[in-house]
């Protein structure tokens, strides 16, 4: 016979989203359970590049992406680990004149709208922060207080903070339905039942599972970023180096090892929890830093993977209360750019458990936007 508990919140999913999530709502004094079907981090926020970017953002993103952003640079102070976190800045490298006409009208666009945080530069402010970059890239995009952090230690960090101020974190277990009951929600599960009059869907690659279960279908494909590692080389990048052109997430560790991405994508299984790679997209991937960064022509792969991860039609996070239910908050869809905005989106979403609304802007990511579209 299973048990049935209680909490004031129940979240489902503990990648780095439901981490933060419990663990602010905790710091507001509420009786959290957080609930995991494998172990914390072991899907995409545990494996993902660590970008810890504002850059390129789309615009809906910007105000919880800015919040975030703050709570990085302090980020010891909330979880008494600085998650490998470095802000050596990170730059959108244009390839080609034409490219950086649209980066100037993008700059100049957000500048119109208040935000700051993305500045144009020439070849020689380029060269200046890239010094081993191709010779005939004509500028780019800084945003300085971007950076990177370690994903896994950064998950991990959460979990345990959350612990710490009480959360009852239940890992290795599935929820395998969500109802209403009475005034209450029910979170289903093998191991026992539990009650609670607030839920948040944090279930990554598996949250529009949930949010389709209770009548909220969305658009969410489940896809596999592939990343890969180097041995080592000689120090010569700082800055995390992006590319819209042609797919590129390139840094370089303090140890001299060198990291690859960019959003090529490998095969999800998420029924079987696995992936599988594809290889000639990888030598795409490698064949773009060739071309880019010449002193790595003669670095050696050492490793590859590739982490489960939802991304939505419009790679726009759902994020905010459920549009049919009262109680329901969803957290998912974060298309392969979501580690930045976890410490923010958890500090947001206990906002809005708690108290209803929230001073940040997060009208564009709300899980309405898909039902007005059917709807018209």
């Amino acid at each position: 016979m299973t048990t049935t508990s209680t909490a004031d919140v129940v979240v489902i999913g503990a990648g780095i989203h439901g981490c933060s999530t419990a663990l602010h709502c905790a710091q507001r004094g509420m009786k959290v359970v957080l609930i995991e079907k494998d172990h914390a981090g072991r899907h995409a926020s545990g494996v993902n590049a660590g970008g810890v970017r504002q850059l390129a953002r789309h615009v809906a993103e910007i105000p919880l992406s800015n919040h975030s952003m703050d709570i990085w640079h302090r980020i010891a102070d909330l979880v008494d680990d600085d998650c490998g976190f470095v802000s050596d800045g990170q730059v959108l490298v244009a390839e080609t004149e034409q490219e950086l006409a649209v980066f100037r009208e993008r700059v100049e666009d957000l500048n119109l709208r208040g935000f700051h945080h993305e500045e144009l530069i020439d070849a020689k402010e380029l060269r200046r922060l890239l010094p081993a970059v191709a010779e005939t890239c004509p500028g780019g995009v800084v945003s300085r207080r971007d950076g990177a952090a370690v994903p896994f230690r950064a998950t991990q960090a959460f979990k345990r903070k959350a612990v710490a101020l009480g959360v009852d974190l239940r890992e290795g277990v599935r929820v395998t339905g969500l109802t209403r009951d009475g005034a209450q929600w029910r979170v289903e599960t093998a191991e026992g039942d539990v009650l609670a009059p607030k839920v948040v869907n944090a279930a990554g690659a598996w949250a529009g599972r949930l949010a389709a279960s209770v009548g909220e279908p969305v658009p969410l494909e489940v896809i596999a970023p592939m990343l890969m590692i180097t041995g080592r080389v000689e120090p010569f990048i700082r800055p995390v180096v992006i590319l819209r052109g042609r797919k590129l997430s390139f840094k370089q560790f303090a140890n001299g090892t060198v990291l690859i991405g960019g959003g090529y994508l490998g095969r999800a299984f998420p029924d079987e929890n696995r992936t599988e790679l594809d290889w000639d997209k990888l030598s795409q991937n490698a064949r773009t830093v060739w071309e880019l960064f010449p002193v790595m022509r003669s670095a050696t792969i050492i490793r590859a993977w590739a982490g489960i991860e939802a991304r939505m039609a419009d790679e726009v996070p759902v994020f905010g209360p459920s549009a049919k239910h009262e109680g329901l908050f969803h957290q998912f869809g974060f298309s392969a750019h979501g580690f930045q905005l976890g410490p923010g989106a958890g500090s947001v979403m206990a906002e809005l458990v708690a108290t209803g609304a929230t001073n940040v802007p997060i009208d564009g990511l709300r899980i309405q936007r898909f039902q007005t579209a059917a709807s018209a």
